[in-house]
């Protein structure tokens, strides 16, 4: 029989309970590895989500609301509101994806809270664009189509978003303006009205005949279909010097015509003050949809409008009456 080996007593051999504590540190890595791989991908998943459904929901908004207003489209409502509904979504799947990273829904709330002031100095500009958003939403000063100027641009309204006015000018460029800016200037809107005066003011040297300048130029807006006759065409001497006589002639016309008639104003005042004699052209036709005659009124801009009264409901006392049908 072969003698057992005997073993030195210097000898150090590795503790069992060390290799099992290593093994067990080293699996709750794994499984913390693992766990976090799962989340970020889970977290990803939520996220392209979110953009996808805030895309889709908020054209399904538009659609609706193109839906519901289909006789009277307003193209201002549904750009706003498609505009929430798609920050709304974005903003409800990031706290999703900070939930399934491991940051709780109180948690947030509570450091939302607890930086409430350096969040609301932070974004006071932001907001301020959303309540302006919000009152223009309401009060209508401009919609979408409509040919506006602020203090720094001129264009056409192409979309009112939660936070920028979106315009394109007539050489088109676009320009995205912030609602607060918008909201806090002054704002012309040359869409609103359906007439537009036209000034054009000119110059006759004393050594042409005024009175037939005049009166030639009073004939061409009379004759001119694109010049309405209510109010009539008025002309007037405004100015005299030892040098020319200085006139105006105002006329109303269509918007859609405002800039082709005051040229034409224009060029026959340059060239009948020159020479009264010369023979021009005839005016052009109207460019107008509607050119019927029509005075500058406000249409109805706002977002709570009173409803029409419903046909055959009888007239108020304050309404006149409708006249009795021949039998």
């Amino acid at each position: 029989m072969s003698k057992p080996t005997v073993v030195p007593q210097d000898l150090s051999l590795p503790s069992i309970a060390n290799i099992k504590a290593d093994e067990t540190m080293f699996g709750h890595f794994l499984d913390w590895l693992g766990k976090i791989a799962v989340n970020l991908v889970v977290a990803a998943i939520i996220l392209v989500v979110t953009f996808w459904a805030a895309g889709w929901l908020a054209g399904v908004a538009k659609r609706a609301l193109g839906r519901v207003h289909r006789t009277n489209p307003d193209p201002t409502l549904e750009s706003f509101v498609s505009s929430l509904v798609r920050y709304a979504i974005v903003a409800i799947g990031l706290v999703a994806v900070l939930q399934q990273l491991g940051v709780q829904a109180t948690s947030i709330i509570a450091v939302l809270g607890a930086a409430s002031l350096a969040i609301g100095l932070a974004l006071q500009g932001a907001l301020s664009n959303v309540a302006a958003g919000v009152m223009i939403l309401l009060f209508r000063p401009y919609r979408v189509g409509d040919v506006i100027e602020t203090a720094t641009r001129q264009g056409t309204v192409k979309s009112l978003d939660l936070l920028f006015t979106e315009i394109s000018t007539p050489d088109n460029v676009k320009v995205m303006i912030p609602n607060s800016k918008v909201f806090g200037d002054v704002i012309l809107n040359y869409s609103t009205h359906r007439t537009r005066r036209a000034d054009v003011l000119f110059k006759v040297p004393l050594k042409t005949d005024l009175v037939l300048v005049l009166q030639k130029m009073r004939e061409r807006a009379e004759n001119d279909p694109r010049v309405r006759k209510e109010p009539a065409p008025m002309i007037e001497v405004t100015d005299l010097s030892e040098v020319f006589a200085q006139a105006a002639i105002r006329v109303w016309t269509a918007k859609e015509d405002f800039g082709p008639v005051k040229t034409d104003l224009m060029l026959a005042a340059h060239l009948w003050a020159e020479d009264p004699t010369r023979e021009l052209p005839p005016p052009r036709k109207s460019n107008a949809p509607d050119p019927s005659p029509s005075m500058p009124g406000d249409k109805d801009h706002h977002l709570f409008k009173l409803r029409a009264p419903r046909k055959g409901r009888k007239s108020g006392p304050s309404s006149p009456q409708s006249p009795p049908k021949a039998g």
